[in-house]
């Protein structure tokens, strides 16, 4: 009898709770048809882990900052500030899809706008973004889901390289943009929540806006039009997508994430390629 009723049950693609095969719609998040087997596949349902997502993301980063310096690592001199130490060359950063209004407007790398998130200009730089992503990401996971905290990340991140290219920036990279729209996105769940607990969140988070605020005016080259971008793009999405608290996540949350990771797969591998093509003519 067991087995049977584990053969007549499955956890709905949409909400993850356990239903019968035979409803035509999930009882609890309003899927129609949820033992269809094209919601069912492996990447439709997509990541359902928030450390595997926030991993993922991490390894993402760390493999295009490695592969930056193998590239074309920048010459060591005696001026260098310790945010240059273990740097790429901005030739190499440019060939593996650094974004702004050269390589966008001129060039018409319109792709560089994603994949400009997961480059970084020194080991600080990347030790730095990715402690803030680590301490940020699960209090975004938890509050608007792992579907939506990934098209957070990566609209938010093109969101912010877009407006600093309006804004006339050359050349940029980092995860700032991105990070900077989970702090947006926070930032409207504190305000839009309210309560003690949404308060603390508003305040806490604005702390971490104000901190980069200051930095990004005290330190130069810092991307300030991507920050504000990102944090601008972060709190829009917010709302258009709302969080766990006013409405759970559906499967169209999950289409538009696993859009989202798809695209970022495809650009980054492209970038790659563009990195192992550039090795290959450099030698020979």
């Amino acid at each position: 009898m067991a087995n049977n009723n584990q053969k007549n049950s499955l956890l709905c693609p949409g909400c993850r709770k356990l239903i019968s095969r035979s409803e035509p719609v999930c009882p609890f998040c309003g899927l129609t048809r949820p033992a269809s087997r094209f919601k069912n596949n492996i990447f439709v349902a997509g990541i359902t882990n928030g450390d595997q997502l926030i991993k993922i993301i991490i390894a993402a980063n760390i493999i295009m900052f490695i592969l930056s310096i193998i590239i074309d690592p920048r010459r060591g001199s005696l001026n260098m500030s310790p945010f240059s130490f273990l740097s790429p060359s901005n030739q190499s950063l440019l060939v593996l899809g650094s974004t702004g209004t050269v390589p966008v407007l001129q060039l018409h790398r319109w792709w560089s706008l994603l994949a400009a998130n997961y480059l970084h200009g020194g080991l600080l730089h990347i030790v730095f973004n990715m402690l803030a992503f680590r301490q940020l990401a699960p209090l975004v996971i938890q509050e608007f889901g792992i579907n939506r905290t990934i098209t957070l990340y990566t609209l938010g991140g093109v969101g912010g390289f877009v407006l600093s290219t309006l804004a006339g920036v050359y050349f940029t990279i980092g995860a700032s943009a991105a990070l900077c729209s989970l702090i947006g996105a926070l930032l409207y769940y504190g305000k839009s929540r309210g309560g003690i607990y949404g308060q603390n969140i508003f305040s806490q988070v604005g702390g971490w806006a104000i901190g980069i605020g200051i930095f990004g005016f005290l330190v130069p080259g810092i991307n300030n039009w991507g920050h504000g971008g990102g944090m601008l793009a972060g709190a829009v999405l917010g709302y258009l997508l709302g969080y766990q608290e006013k409405k759970r996540e559906m499967f169209r949350d999950k289409v538009l994430a696993m859009v989202c990771l798809g695209a970022t797969g495809l650009i980054l591998l492209w970038s790659c390629l563009n990195g192992v093509l550039f090795l290959f003519l450099r030698f020979y």
